[in-house]
């Protein structure tokens, strides 16, 4: 994977934290605002990431973001719709 060097404007106490801070993660956490707006997908950002997307999906869980983030109200119109398919596929 070719690598660049980005700088950017940060507070000044926010440096200690991010000076320890696993490379990877940070990458992750830089990306995820575009994964969570669909700019890109969870495949692409992996691919970005030089990382398989499941190592991808392991690093986002480990700083409490999940992967599904689907409310209970879309998975029971999911289960409404899927009924709906089925039922019309018999």
């Amino acid at each position: 994977m070719e690598m660049t060097q980005f700088a950017m404007d940060i507070p000044k106490d926010m440096a200690p934290y991010l000076a320890g801070e696993d490379a990877l993660s940070r990458n992750v956490m830089l990306l995820y605002p575009m994964i969570r707006n669909g700019t890109i997908s969870h495949g692409r950002a992996a691919e970005i990431l030089g990382i398989h997307k499941a190592d991808l999906i392991e690093v986002l869980e480990s700083l409490g973001i999940p992967y599904l983030d689907q409310t209970w109200e879309s998975l029971m119109e999911d289960l409404h719709t899927l009924d709906s398919v089925l039922g019309a596929a018999t």
